[in-house]
């Protein structure tokens, strides 16, 4: 990965560890900053995707807050990060409901239904809490079914046949989602759709949210373009305009450490590692996608070809196939890259797996700090 000093990381960290890199993480925030100032928009972190909290005094620096999904997201949010608080579910308990008006700046429904459910609770808020609807341009650019917001019968956003005979009083903003990894273009097209279905809802409005999914920060994304779009949008509708990416923040920013326990032959060489697909990297599985190693290349590319997999019990816990130009041997060291966003988030400790370290690496000290690590007590403090 460039700018990150792999050799080192890997001879100092723990294994298994994610490791992330101070510098980089800079680097980015520099990027989004350079975006704000130039647009006027204002970029909040998606902690679904990134919540390492100890990095949120970083952070904090640069954006203007963050986006949750849930009470506890709200409240890591409120109790970590001290900015805005905008926060948004499928759906609201009555006491999510309640304490997330205590919690957030912005709060977003997912229905008509829910809005009108919890009116007597959000309306006692009004000048300090500011609701909004989340919408659905029914307009696909996701490439991955399980990760398109606007797939057909989707659960997320009110189609613009529900906005026929509703009333939005009280309602300050819309809300839209519509990317995933992406680059200016999607979001280009789908603002276009927004427009045509949803623009004229936005007169008296106070701001327009354009969600996530945006790889701001990933060489090739048009950043020009993004800053005239928003301020055209600034200027169209007389609103505050936010964005909410989670990955564009830790793009490139981390990897994870893993070391080789054994190597087994079966039909091929296959190395078992101390870091787990479904454990550690569930993106691997689900999305599914293949990780980059520092030093590994596709199978049969270089002289020794390996499947990686995890040591837990699960047949398919399997991260790949690479090759190498020296063969591996247990206590060999990987570096599986960016791996930051979308995996401390949604690890587990199924089968009892030990939990990677969570560390820091400062470039400009070369120190590495080993932030958290984890126990046989978080193990068992997940059951009863």
């Amino acid at each position: 990965m460039t700018g990150i000093d792999i050799d080192k990381i890997l001879k100092l960290a723990p294994s298994p560890a994610y490791v992330v890199d101070l510098g980089r993480l800079r680097h980015n925030l520099a990027i989004l900053d350079d975006v704000q100032r130039r647009s006027g928009a204002k970029i909040l972190l998606a902690l679904k995707a990134f919540s390492m909290w100890s990095v949120f005094p970083i952070i904090r620096e640069t954006l203007h807050g963050v986006c949750a999904s849930s009470r506890w997201e709200a409240r890591l949010g409120r109790e970590e990060f001290g900015r805005e608080v905008h926060s948004f579910a499928a759906a609201f308990k009555e006491s999510d409901v309640r304490e997330l008006l205590q919690l957030s700046n912005h709060l977003v429904f997912n229905s008509f239904n829910q809005l009108e459910r919890f009116r007597p609770l959000w309306e006692k808020e009004q000048g300090r809490v500011s609701v909004g609807l989340r919408v659905n341009p029914e307009h696909s650019e996701g490439h991955t079914a399980i990760y398109d917001p606007c797939a057909p019968n989707s659960r997320l956003g009110i189609p613009r046949r529900e906005f026929e005979g509703r009333s939005l009083e009280g309602v300050e903003g819309l809300h839209f989602h519509t990317l995933c990894e992406q680059l200016f273009e999607p979001l280009e097209r789908t603002v276009q759709v927004f427009d045509e279905k949803f623009g004229r809802f936005m007169a008296g409005m106070k701001w327009l949210n354009l969600g996530g999914g945006h790889h701001i920060t990933r060489e090739g994304y048009d950043i020009d373009a993004l800053v005239e779009l928003v301020k055209c949008l600034k200027g169209k509708y007389g609103v505050e305009v936010y964005l909410e990416p989670g990955e564009a923040i830790a793009i490139g920013t981390g990897i994870l450490v893993g070391e080789v326990m054994d190597v087994v032959k079966n039909g091929m060489d296959i190395a078992i590692l101390d870091v787990s697909a479904t454990c550690h990297m569930p993106d691997v599985l689900e999305m599914p996608y293949r990780p980059g190693i520092t030093g590994g290349f596709d199978p049969g590319e270089k002289r020794y070809t390996y499947r990686l997999g995890g040591p837990s019990c699960l047949a398919g816990d399997v991260i790949g196939d690479w090759s190498f130009d020296e063969p591996l041997k247990p206590g060999d060291r990987l570096a599986f890259e960016d791996m930051s966003h979308y995996t401390m988030v949604k690890t587990t400790t199924f089968n009892g797996i030990q939990h990677p370290a969570i560390c820091t690496w400062e470039p400009e000290t070369e120190q590495l700090k080993v932030v958290r690590q984890f126990g046989y007590p978080d193990f068992k403090s997940r059951l009863s």
